[in-house]
């Protein structure tokens, strides 16, 4: 079987990168923006630095903003019926994964008007085209949406997210840029932060993982571990190898997939409008105890990459240990709670564990599941 690989068309990286992309958009002939980005984003500022820079070189562009922090069936159609109207030939996305998912299924449905329902892009979604262009600006270090093939939309009036996977969605240009990042503030960048750290461990260990993915999830494994304590104190360095680690991790899972820790973590969210990223930090440990008896070494190099010292002398039980403990004193230190007590309520189990059964990215958990299994997980947590 052929293991798939798919990338960016160009990535800029670095303080100042933004500059970049009126580079690309003169280079690439575009007349007029899409700017997809979140109300808060406009309201502090953060948007303004890159519309800026195309009012400065005369590059047309409108603003979308109706985008929820977990995006909906309605903020893709609204984007959709404002895109057609504003006479635009590219999107801008800047944000978080909400502004990016937005934007990606914006994209795909304007070049791909069968799937305007929105529902029908769950899954691999038989697209033809690509998408309309898409620079992807993140102003969080976690999504990675600027790199990857992923994307998710909630449905709302079934309390239930959509992972959808299509290689047309992936923005042509990613402009990390670590000052864009800046001013996220310390629990956002815990939070993300952690998110990049799930995607970085469950990349490596799920059942799709091989040689060139394990590059990328070992190196955003170790990057982040470094990083994330920085960035939550805003230092430059934690913001830049955090900018950095969550896009090589993204490089990775992209292509590999997940598994159940961002399966039990997305009801949360369109249930309870939980962040991403805690319900994941929450989920992981626990998620990685489980999952241990079919991971093999692997615990040992997380371990390793998370800088814990001598692992090569530890037994198979010990390396498994550390590394889980690893993953809980760098979630504890950046402030994300230890448990679902305050989130979950008994009565949605059932609910919960059925969605998590049925979402995309179970499949690829190196640990075969079970719903009455998923539930035990979350109960363990409560």
């Amino acid at each position: 079987m052929a293991n798939r690989f798919v990338l960016n068309e160009t990535s800029y990286h670095g303080a100042g990168a933004i500059k970049e992309i009126v580079t690309e958009a003169k280079a690439r002939g575009f007349k007029k923006a899409f700017v997809c980005s979140d109300p808060d984003l406009i309201k502090f500022g953060v948007t303004t630095k890159v519309t800026s820079l195309l009012d400065e070189n005369g590059l047309a562009y409108e603003i979308y903003s109706n985008i929820k922090a977990n995006p909906t069936i309605s903020n893709v159609q609204t984007g959709v019926a404002a895109f057609k109207a504003s006479g635009a030939d590219y999107i801008i996305a800047i944000g978080g994964g909400s502004s990016m998912d937005t934007a990606k299924a914006i994209g795909i449905i304007i070049t791909n008007p069968e799937f305007e329902d929105v529902v029908s892009l769950e899954g691999v979604a038989p697209t033809k085209n690509k998408c309309v262009p898409i620079i992807a600006v993140p102003t969080t270090a976690g999504t990675a949406a600027e790199v990857t093939i992923n994307y998710v939309i909630t449905d709302e009036s079934k309390n239930r997210k959509m992972v959808c996977v299509d290689v047309h969605d992936i923005p042509v240009v990613a402009v990390v840029d670590p000052e864009m990042m800046a001013s996220m503030p310390k629990g956002l960048t815990a939070a993300t932060g952690m998110d990049a750290l799930t995607h970085a461990i469950e990349g490596y260990i799920t059942k799709g993982a091989w040689e060139l993915s394990d590059m990328f999830h070992l190196k955003a494994i170790e990057i982040i571990s470094k990083s994330l304590r920085g960035a939550v104190a805003n230092t430059p360095e934690g913001r830049e190898g955090m900018a950095l680690g969550q896009y090589v991790a993204g490089m990775g899972f992209s292509n590999v997939g997940l598994g159940i820790v961002h399966s039990m973590a997305h009801p949360l969210g369109a249930l309870y409008d939980t962040p991403h990223g805690v319900a994941n930090a929450i989920i992981l440990p626990t998620v990685m105890e489980y999952n241990a008896p079919e991971t093999g070494e692997k615990y040992r190099e997380i371990a390793r990459a998370m800088g814990v010292e001598g692992v090569d002398a530890m037994t198979q039980e010990e390396y498994r240990k550390a590394a889980v403990d690893a993953v809980k004193k760098l979630s504890a230190d950046v402030g994300i709670p230890a448990d679902l007590k305050e989130i979950v309520k008994r009565e949605d189990l059932d609910f919960l564990s059925e969605s998590a059964f049925a979402d995309a990215c179970r499949p690829g958990n190196p640990k075969d599941t079970s719903v009455a299994e998923i539930k035990a997980l979350y109960e363990s947590l409560l």
